[in-house]
């Protein structure tokens, strides 16, 4: 039966085409155009290459069917938000919205909307973006924030009107990567098979080399959390989620292996390892010019989807924690006309602009998050755990296949991560690491106002 939205919540305008295309949306950015360099490049080998993807896959798979179970048993607004503070209490959902308003998201949107600019800059009608604007400020900073807001302007006025958008952005981004493939596989007489038993000699290899192509799969496929943020919006959330979320992975590693095995069937493995942008370069080689602008396009209207994705599930999170009285209750407004959660949205795209226009100064911020992340999709998936303990009993439209085993690996996943994560690259990720603990002394001060209210 559908949950129908109360006074104060927001309206359940969203459908499980909508859902699904959040998650195909916001997985699939630019990163599956540019990761096959950095996994060749780590482990040097076409089978260990794809060890990492599916290995990254089915993690990927197992986290999103963990989520899939308590997303339906508990659609609410905020996602990951309201399943850590139903099973572990205020504190811990408190460092959760602490580090997704002060790091994970702006970093993200950040990230996102600087990318875009990087794959408009290539084309010719945009070159002006290279050059200052102001002082010590670029056309494409500029841009960037333009972009930014003019998103979440669209995700202020309707939030069925942004996922129609991205719906649309979406099934092009899809058909893109297909038309791309094609022409990979059509070859024109440049493409062999051989190129997938070639070896790139200058790899990392070793565990080490494996993990950091996990990380890179990994890194391809994150995005698939986001739409749980949007649980309390979603028509018949029961059926909608678990299909969004497993089926949207499923449809994306599909896709991913597909455009892989393009780009390695026109590029020998010490190519792909040397190209900063393999899948141009391949499409440079079958179809010349026109095929380096088919990508730059593809990868133009990829981030636009993870954009609005992003941007769209994003501002749910401090909605959702202020409305429970964590963080200020402004937060928490309504729009009266729209019904979107504007202050939220407004505050979300304040933070990335900041970032935008420190933009030289914070290209490895998106890595202080990694290890953030990380600890709270272990946490979240565990609450499998513990509501099958303390709720034996609840409806459960869905249940996790293989119980426990599969959150299990997942959690384990995490754990190994996290653990990889401080030892090659220990700096950031205890920088990542302060930044969640520096939200405990704010918890603590402001917690004698929330008790007054």
């Amino acid at each position: 039966m559908q949950a129908e939205s109360t006074k104060g919540d927001l309206p359940r305008v969203l459908n499980t085409t909508h859902a699904t295309a959040i998650v195909v949306g916001i997985i699939i950015g630019s990163g599956i155009f540019l990761v096959p360099r950095e996994m060749m490049a780590a482990v040097g080998s076409s089978a260990a290459v794809y060890a990492a993807w599916i290995t990254g896959g089915l993690l990927s798979l197992f986290g999103a069917m963990s989520y899939a179970e308590i997303a339906a048993m508990k659609p609410r607004v905020g996602g990951e938000y309201a399943f850590l503070r139903d099973a572990y209490g205020d504190t811990v959902a408190f460092l959760y919205t602490w580090t997704w308003i002060t790091i994970a998201k702006p970093a993200s949107i950040a990230t996102i909307a600087a990318g875009l600019m990087r794959v408009l800059g290539t084309f010719p009608a945009f070159s002006f973006l290279t050059r200052p604007a102001f002082t010590h400020l670029l056309w494409s900073q500029v841009m960037a924030i333009g972009a930014t807001w003019l998103i979440t302007a669209l995700n202020i006025v309707s939030t069925r009107e942004s996922a129609n958008v991205q719906t649309l952005l979406t099934w092009l981004k899809v058909l893109m990567i297909l038309v791309i493939a094609g022409f990979c596989f059509a070859g024109l007489g440049h493409g062999t098979w051989h190129n997938f038993s070639t070896m790139y000699f200058g790899a990392r290899g070793g565990f080490a080399g494996f993990m950091v192509a996990l990380i890179a799969a990994l890194w391809a496929y994150d995005g698939w959390s986001d739409v749980s943020q949007m649980a309390g919006e979603v028509k018949e959330p029961q059926r909608a989620l678990p299909i969004a979320l497993v089926g949207g992975v499923a449809v994306v590693g599909g896709l991913y292996m597909l455009t892989n095995a393009a780009i390695q069937y026109v590029l020998p493995a010490a190519a792909v390892a040397a190209s900063d942008r393999p899948a141009a370069d391949a499409m440079r080689i079958v179809a010349g010019h026109a095929g380096v602008a088919l990508v730059s396009i593809g990868m133009a209207v990829s981030i636009c989807a993870t954009f609005v994705g992003s941007s769209l599930s994003g501002a749910r999170v401090p909605f959702a924690a202020a409305r429970d009285r964590l963080f200020p209750s402004a937060l928490a407004a309504i729009h009266p006309r729209f019904h979107t959660p504007a202050a939220s949205l407004i505050l979300q795209a304040v933070l990335s602009s900041l970032l935008l226009l420190a933009i030289g100064k914070f290209q490895a911020l998106f890595s202080l998050a990694i290890f953030s992340e990380w600890l709270f999709y272990a946490l979240t998936a565990a609450t499998v755990f513990v509501f099958r303990r303390r709720e034996p009993d609840a409806p459960r439209p869905y249940r996790v296949t293989g119980y426990p085993v599969v959150p299990a690996l997942f959690i384990m996943a995490a754990v190994v991560l996290l653990v990889f994560s401080f030892v090659d690259q220990p700096l950031h990720s205890a920088i990542g690491a302060g930044v969640i603990f520096c939200g405990l002394p704010v918890y603590m001060l402001t917690k004698p106002k929330r008790s007054s209210v």
